[in-house]
C-alpha cells in the first residue's frame, strides 16, 4: 500500500491551519471542546466567550458535533464571559433542546446565563412563568404612574425646602445673595425680552379692540371699547401674556443652561469645591425674574393701553385725549395693582419649574430636550392655574 492510498488520521481545519483530530474528540477553534465518550458528549468552553470574539465564536459553534444521548457543558475554562458570550451559550443549550438532547452542568451554571435568560423572557420576575393578564396591565400602569408622581412631589419639596434655607441663611448674611449675579438675570430675563414683550402686549391689545369695535358698534357703544381693552390688559392680559412668554423664553432657559451644568459635570464640581448649588444658581435665577417679571408687566400695560388707543384713533375715531379721560373713569384705584400683584407670583412659580428641571437632567442630552419641554409646559400651565386661584380670591374680596 503506497503513502498516497494508506488510511489517513480525522483531520480538522481551525483557522485556515490543517490539524489532527484525536479519535472520539473534535476542536472547534480555541473556544469550544467538545469529545463523546460511551454515547454521551461532553462541551468545555475555555477563553474568552466575550464581544470582541463574537466571530470566532459563532464560527465555532456552526462547526461544534451536537450528536450524542445526553450532554454535559463544563464551562470552568472560561476566562471572561458577558452577554455577547452568554448569548452563544444559551444557543447551545436551545440546539440541544431541539434535538431533545438532555443536558448538565458540570459545576455551576454562570450567573451571567441567568440574566440572559431573563432578558430572552422578557424579564419575568422571578417565579413569575406568565406575562401578566390583560386586566392587571392598566392597573401596573396606574402604580407606575402613582410612584413616578409620588418621587416627582418628594423631590420636589425637598427643593422648596432646600431653597427656603438658602433664603433664610442669605438673608441673614445678605453678602450671600449675589448681587452680581442677580442684576445679570435682570438683564437676561427683563431687558432684553423687553422688544418681544411689548410687541406681543401692543399686537393682542390692537386684536380686542378690533374685535370689539365689531361688536359694540352694533348698539352703537363703540366708546366702551376704551372699558373693553383698559379692564383686560390691566387685570389680565398684561401681567398673563408676559408670564407666558417668560415662561416659554426664561423658563426653557433655565433649565437648558442647568442641565448643560448636569451634564457636562459642572454642577459636580460646584459642589466638589464646597459652593451650594442652589445659592449660586437658583437663588440669583429666582430673584432676578422676580425683580425682571413686575417690569416687564408695567411695559405690557403700556403696550397695551397704546395699541388700544391706536386703534380706537384710526377705526372709531376716539382722539387720545377722550381715550384717556374714559380710561381715567373707567379703571378703580385697585384695578392696576390687582394685575401687578401676581406678576412676582407668576415670576416665583416660572423661575422654581425651571431650575427644578434643569437639576433634574441625567445622563443624556435627549433628556436635557425631554426636561426643557416639561419646564415650559408645567410653567405655563401652572400660571394659568395660579391665574385662576387669584380670579377667585379676587372675586371674593371684591378686588
Amino acid at each position: 500500500m503506497t503513502a498516497d492510498s494508506a488510511p489517513s488520521r480525522p483531520r480538522e481545519t481551525l483557522h485556515g491551519e490543517a490539524r489532527p483530530r484525536p479519535a472520539g474528540q473534535r476542536l472547534n477553534a480555541k473556544y469550544l471542546e467538545s469529545s463523546i465518550d460511551g454515547g454521551a458528549r461532553a462541551f468545555s468552553a475555555r477563553g474568552r466567550w466575550c464581544a470582541a470574539r463574537a466571530v470566532e465564536l459563532a464560527r465555532a459553534l456552526a462547526e461544534v458535533d451536537l450528536e450524542g444521548s445526553r450532554a454535559v457543558i463544563d464551562g470552568s475554562g472560561l476566562e471572561e464571559l458577558d452577554l455577547t458570550g452568554a448569548w452563544f451559550l444559551n444557543d447551545l443549550e436551545r440546539r440541544l433542546d431541539e434535538r431533545g438532547t438532555p443536558y448538565s452542568w458540570a459545576g455551576e451554571r454562570p450567573a451571567v446565563l441567568k440574566f440572559a435568560d431573563s432578558l430572552l423572557a422578557g424579564a419575568l420576575p422571578a417565579g413569575e412563568s406568565h406575562p401578566p393578564r390583560r386586566h392587571e396591565e392598566p392597573l401596573g400602569t396606574l402604580g407606575r404612574w402613582t410612584v413616578r408622581q409620588g418621587g416627582q412631589a418628594h423631590d420636589g419639596l425637598e427643593f422648596l425646602g432646600r431653597i427656603y434655607l438658602v433664603f433664610a441663611s442669605a438673608f441673614r448674611e445678605p453678602r450671600r445673595l449675589r448681587s452680581k449675579s442677580i442684576v445679570r438675570h435682570v438683564y437676561e430675563t427683563g431687558i432684553q425680552a423687553v422688544p418681544i414683550v411689548a410687541l406681543i402686549a401692543f399686537l393682542i391689545s390692537v386684536i380686542i379692540a378690533y374685535i370689539g369695535a365689531q361688536e359694540l358698534r352694533q348698539f352703537g357703544g363703540e366708546v366702551y371699547v376704551v372699558d373693553l381693552v383698559t379692564l383686560s390688559v390691566l387685570r389680565e392680559l398684561g401681567v398673563l401674556l408676559t408670564a407666558i412668554i417668560v415662561a416659554g423664553r426664561s423658563g426653557s432657559a433655565f433649565a437648558a443652561k442647568i442641565g448643560v451644568m448636569r451634564l457636562n459635570e459642572e454642577i459636580d464640581a460646584l459642589r466638589a469645591i464646597g459652593l451650594n448649588v442652589v445659592e449660586v444658581l437658583v437663588l440669583p435665577r429666582i430673584l432676578g425674574l422676580v425683580i425682571a417679571l413686575p417690569l416687564l408687566t408695567i411695559i405690557a400695560d403700556a403696550m397695551g393701553l397704546a395699541g388700544g388707543a391706536v386703534l380706537s384713533w384710526v377705526v372709531l375715531d376716539i382722539p387720545f385725549n377722550q381715550f384717556v379721560a374714559r380710561m381715567q373713569e373707567t379703571i378703580a384705584p385697585t384695578t392696576f395693582w390687582a394685575g401687578l400683584l401676581k406678576a412676582p407670583v407668576f415670576a416665583f412659580v416660572i423661575a422654581i419649574i425651571g431650575t427644578f428641571r434643569g437639576i433634574q437632567v441625567r445622563d443624556s442630552s435627549r433628556e436635557l430636550g425631554r426636561l426643557t419641554t416639561v419646564a415650559v409646559v408645567e410653567s405655563i400651565f401652572t400660571v394659568l392655574f395660579v391665574d385662576a386661584i387669584f380670579a377667585i380670591i379676587y372675586w371674593n374680596l371684591d378686588f
